[in-house]
């Protein structure tokens, strides 16, 4: 049986090469199956290709470009770990200010792994309570978070989690955050 927790709301998924394939197929089909929309986000048109921890793995049809897409038409994001996606996505002014404007209109975002690193170019981990990869821990708290080590965490509409391994209560916690409740 499929819920409709989500149902009319539309969800981005920033990504790009390297993006770590269950962190982002995971949660892809946990918010479809809630009844929400997903487009995948990317920085260049075409297809992006997934990592299997350190191995090539599938490829994904961008939906849109960073440059292109419109926050406004989204009701929240996700942001898929793996080590050189958010790398390369910190790196990238139009992503980093697609994800800035979600903060900016209160939208709630979920960040898994690595993800994270793209939420501190953006300046928005400033005294927010996040977990990540363990060694994200530094670069966290150097950008005034709290970080702790907690499979998963949501502080004002951001939900953060560790690792492939916390996936089933990230997966829970970002439908039941953008379903709006609290």
């Amino acid at each position: 049986m499929t819920s409709t927790t989500l149902q009319g709301k539309r969800i981005a998924f920033l990504a790009t090469d390297g993006v770590e394939e269950v962190e982002y197929v995971q949660p892809r089909e946990a918010v479809e199956q809630a009844g929400a929309s997903v487009e995948l986000v990317s920085l260049k048109p075409g297809t992006i290709r997934s990592f299997d921890h350190l191995d090539h793995s599938k490829a994904y049809d961008v939906d849109v470009t960073a440059a292109d897409a419109d926050p406004g038409r989204f009701d929240a994001l996700v942001l898929p770990g793996g080590v050189a996606n958010p790398d390369f996505l910190r790196a990238d002014p139009d992503a980093v200010a697609f994800v800035k404007a979600f903060f900016d209109a209160g939208k709630p975002v979920g960040v898994i792994c690595h993800g994270p690193w793209t939420l501190i170019e953006a300046g928005v981990v400033g005294g927010r309570r996040i977990t990540s990869w363990p060694s994200l821990r530094t670069d966290l708290t150097n950008a005034g978070a709290n970080w702790v080590d907690e499979e998963v965490v949501t502080d004002g509409g951001l939900v953060s989690s560790r690792k492939p391994d916390d996936l089933p209560a990230f997966c829970a916690a970002i439908v039941e955050e953008f379903a709006g409740r609290r």
